[in-house]
């Protein structure tokens, strides 16, 4: 029987929160003695789905990116539990028992707002009582909290991550995640209406980022790396998310402009990750002032681009 410290959640973009967890996870793991293993327990579908479809919040990450990423964070393993509706039913004291058959938890690590079972009955306290009865210790931990590019100081979670994206401040959520945030998606014909103008860009499959939380409409500072591709890990671009108002667009598109790249990547898979907001979308009287602004965007986002990249600061 192999022992184990767990952490239970979402785990949605896996921010620095939730590395606190696994790292707190693997200082009980490493002090109960070899051979017991960190193990994070997410869910796929998020319960949300099942308990209040219309309430399901878009998503930072995609499950293979999460799953990854949790274990990059100390990880040994990753369990994806599918919330079904019998398992969502369960009462608090079942679903531990539940876990504690299956995981045999020496530790269960858990942030202040932790919440399990039936209507989310269960809390800390309960977990701390379960676990004395079990032979587990339940392990809280406070908040992270992340510095922002102006200095301040806010709590991490993944709901003020998707605000902060949904207005634009990729990099403030970028000091939440730990790392920039990024969208994957694989490279699609468009309109071709930038390589005439001088600023050709990858089109991004919109049926990729179904789902997934996009910054606002504007153009971004970002680095681009191609899937499988060593020698293109960390290509500068400039990224425009809008319907193109210069011409009377109403499709929303997402679009990455490689500085100082030519080539086909047409069917490519490209990771974008969004640094800093250059400025918000507009309409321009015609192809040359557009074609002007174009120019300042590559310019701006090259030289934000050679700066040593922006880091969190959690405390």
């Amino acid at each position: 029987m192999r022992r184990t410290v767990l952490s239970l959640g979402n785990f949605d973009g896996v921010h620095l929160g939730h590395q606190a967890l696994l790292r707190t996870c693997r200082r009980h793991a490493e002090a109960a003695g070899a051979g017991v293993d960190v193990v994070a327990v997410t869910f796929d579908p998020p319960p949300v789905r099942v308990l209040r479809p219309d309430a399901e919040p878009l998503r930072i990450d995609t499950l293979q990116d999460r799953v990854r990423r949790l274990r990059h964070a100390g990880a040994d393993r990753v369990e994806v539990l599918v919330p079904t509706p019998e398992l969502l039913a369960e009462e608090a004291e079942g679903f531990i028992a539940g876990l504690v058959g299956r995981f045999h938890p020496v530790a269960i690590v858990e942030g202040p707002d932790f919440r399990f079972g039936r209507g989310r009955r269960g809390d800390l306290a309960l977990l701390a009582a379960l676990g004395r009865d079990a032979g587990f210790e339940a392990v809280r931990l406070d908040r992270t909290h992340a510095r922002l590019a102006s200095g301040e100081s806010v709590a991490v979670s993944s709901s003020r991550i998707r605000a902060l994206v949904a207005e634009g401040r990729v990099a403030d959520a970028a000091c939440c995640l730990g790392r920039p945030l990024e969208r994957v998606a694989r490279v699609v014909r468009g309109e071709q209406r930038g390589r005439t103008i001088g600023f050709p860009t990858l089109n991004l499959d919109p049926a990729d980022l179904d789902g997934c939380v996009l910054p606002a409409e504007g153009v971004y500072a970002a680095r681009v790396a191609v899937s499988g591709d060593t020698q293109r890990r960390d290509l500068p671009a400039a990224v425009s998310i809008g319907t193109k108002p210069t011409f009377d667009g109403t499709v929303l598109t997402v679009e990455a402009h490689l500085i100082g790249f030519s080539g086909d990547l047409y069917g490519a898979q490209v990771r974008v990750g969004f640094v800093r907001c250059l400025r918000a979308q507009r309409r321009y009287e015609g192809v040359d002032a557009l074609r002007v602004a174009l120019a300042a965007d590559v310019e701006a986002a090259a030289e934000i681009l050679a700066e040593r990249p922006l880091e969190a600061t959690p405390r």
